[in-house]
């Protein structure tokens, strides 16, 4: 099918380009731009007449739920939610029911996930069997299946050595290790450690337990380079730690979730279930240096850290409720809110969401590498296509994640999607009832 996108603002971290100008799609991939559609005919033409036209958006950790929970159908619902909000390729923590430390598993996820024909599924392989830190995967099988790096979610490995010899594997045959940097023994609590903590009798996550896991992981990587990417972090320290390491030219890369740059501990009010996070909101210092490290470019990425939670394990006392949030389909519209806030410029805000995170991936993407996360003729035609001067309230009713929990409801937002486009695909059409149809 060949699809016109008429009259957008046409905006590409990747080259600089911000103008307004048609882009014409054809096979899936970007034909020509701005003067150069003058001869092409199209099937279908997108009116973008004030709206932005940027790269597809790229979510580096949301949770689909599958494997684990297929007698809800989760994967097509958050795959819908995932391209409302104008994501085209999303990352798949490993920490699913079965873990992924399997090339079966993956499979039938890439599969499923394919069949959907929506947005881009790249899985993260456990890095330890069944996420325990103790045996290590068979990473060549699965990469083989797809999987663009390995991971332990939210589970620490405890055991140095396996930690040393997870990156001495991944160095050799070139694979990127994803790690959220958080000590074992310090980070057992619920809430962030701190006055407020303490005055509502919970129990807290220092710092320090992002501090100490950081250290370690550095001294590792100075006699082993592997490629380590450090996942959410939520501290002013970890992340000086952080600007420290990449100065010195350790191979590292870090990403931030929308949660930690907007929201603080004193958010939680009465006990809010929706604000059971990990890694918990930190204070106010905390928010202000992360705000700041990714409008300089310390932080490469923002991620929804999207985790759909059932009614039933979030409606409990703050310590009892399983932490997690629904926010894929609020990412572009709370990196939006945070550039108004900051003045932060639109490219950099763009880039945050695209090629930040296209970098993040690298050589794991293959073919894709040098196209996705940009718009360019001959490249991939991953689209999104969003209003600027529009706002939406965040309600369970306005989203389509079956997670309907998120700390953010209630917020009015910036900007609404109006189309999102999938290697040429046109996954999402806001005007249209049968979203997802061609």
């Amino acid at each position: 099918m060949k699809l016109l996108i008429k009259a957008g603002q046409v905006v590409n971290p990747a080259s600089g380009l911000n103008t307004v100008q048609d882009v014409a799609i054809a096979g899936g991939r970007v034909v020509a731009m701005g003067a150069n559609v003058a001869d092409f005919t199209p099937d279908r033409v997108i009116d973008a007449s004030g709206c932005m036209v940027v790269p597809g958006l790229i979510d580096l950790c949301a949770r689909l739920r599958e494997p684990g929970f297929e007698h809800e159908s989760m994967l097509e619902s958050e795959m819908s939610a995932a391209v409302a909000g104008g994501v085209t390729s999303l990352v798949c923590p490993p920490d699913t029911d079965p873990v992924l430390d399997e090339p079966g598993l993956v499979d039938m996820l890439k599969f499923r996930a394919e069949k959907l024909h929506q947005a881009r599924v790249f899985p993260l392989g456990a890095l330890t069997k069944g996420l325990k830190g103790e045996v290590l995967t068979e990473m060549a099988e699965l990469t083989e299946s797809g999987c663009v790096g390995f991971g332990q979610a939210d589970q620490p490995i405890v055991n140095t050595q396996v930690l040393q010899r997870t990156f001495q594997y991944a160095a050799s045959f070139g694979y990127s290790v994803w790690l959220r940097p958080q000590d074992y023994w310090l980070g057992k609590g619920v809430a962030a450690s701190g006055p407020l903590a303490t005055r509502m009798g919970l129990s807290g996550v220092p710092a320090a337990a992002e501090v100490i896991a950081l250290h370690t992981i550095f001294e590792l990587l100075r006699s082993t380079p592997a490629r380590v990417h450090l996942c959410r972090i939520s501290s002013a320290a970890g992340l000086a730690l952080i600007k420290t390491a990449k100065a010195q030219g350790l191979p590292v890369t870090c990403d931030v979730s929308v949660h930690n740059l907007h929201l603080i501990d004193v958010d939680m009010g009465y006990y809010d279930s929706r604000l059971r996070l990990e890694p918990p909101v930190r204070q106010q210092g905390d928010r202000a240096a992360l705000r700041a490290g990714l409008a300089d470019g310390t932080i490469d990425a923002l991620v929804s850290d999207h985790n759909p939670v059932e009614a039933d394990a979030k409606n409990l006392p703050f310590a009892q409720a399983e932490p997690g949030a629904t926010a894929v389909e609020l990412l572009l519209s709370l990196a939006l809110k945070w550039a108004q806030e900051d003045e932060v410029p639109l490219a950099r805000t763009i880039e945050a969401l695209t090629t930040g995170p296209a970098k993040v991936l690298g050589a794991s993407l293959g073919s894709l590498q040098s196209s996705l996360g940009q718009l360019a003729i001959g490249g991939v035609a991953d689209v999104c296509v969003y209003q600027p001067d529009t706002h939406w309230e965040v309600s369970a009713a306005n989203l389509r994640s079956q997670g309907k929990h998120s700390p953010f409801g209630g917020y009015e937002l910036p900007a609404q999607v109006r189309a999102t486009v999938v290697s040429g695909y046109v996954a999402f059409d806001a005007t249209r009832a049968n979203e997802g149809a061609q």
